[in-house]
């Protein structure tokens, strides 16, 4: 596994210009992934960098485009959609912890379509009735809403979501019992 944080030789001695040795790490922090700007002044400020140090230099970040909020912000939403199957409550936590403000977080989450959010609910369903043969429907129903709740699903699209597939899941199997039975 990658190891997501820069050796901590940083460059910083007592004798080293306090900006110069923010701006590289700074640039090392971003060379390894996209950042949110708190996420960046909390590494500055555990390397004891200098708050007037650091506002300056995350300010300039920002200027050039180096440091930006809201696009941080819509990649690490369209990810995580992509890789957990997250719905936008869940994403607002994330970003909440990550030191997006709310504002941004709001303009990037209302851009998530409702319609594609409840498709990626019924795929993650679908991949996890797999593993789930045999159970009886309440059990199942349980477990499924589960899944969705903790994904930050909201109660009433996760019934019907889990509702719905577990329907389309069971007709094969009655269609192939009934075909069965027709000898």
């Amino acid at each position: 596994m990658r190891n997501e944080e820069p050796p901590d030789d940083d460059g910083w001695t007592e004798e080293a210009d306090p900006e110069s040795v923010a701006r590289k790490i700074l640039l090392d922090q971003l060379s390894i992934k996209a950042r949110s700007r708190h996420e960046l002044e909390e590494r500055l400020a555990r390397r004891n960098v200098p708050v007037d140090v650091t506002a300056r230099l995350l300010d300039r970040f920002e200027e050039v485009g180096l440091v930006d909020d809201e696009a941080f912000a819509r990649a690490w939403v369209e990810g995580r959609q992509r890789s957990r199957g997250l719905a936008r409550t869940a994403l607002a936590v994330e970003l909440r912890r990550k030191g997006v403000a709310d504002e941004t977080a709001k303009t990037v989450l209302a851009e998530v379509d409702p319609g594609h959010e409840e498709e990626t609910a019924a795929v993650l369903v679908r991949k996890k009735l797999r593993s789930m043969r045999g159970l009886d429907a309440p059990v199942a129903t349980r477990r499924l809403v589960g899944m969705l709740a903790r994904k930050g699903y909201a109660p009433g699209v996760a019934y019907a979501v889990v509702r719905r597939e577990l329907g389309a899941a069971a007709e094969p199997m009655d269609a192939r019992a009934e075909w069965a039975g027709d000898d």
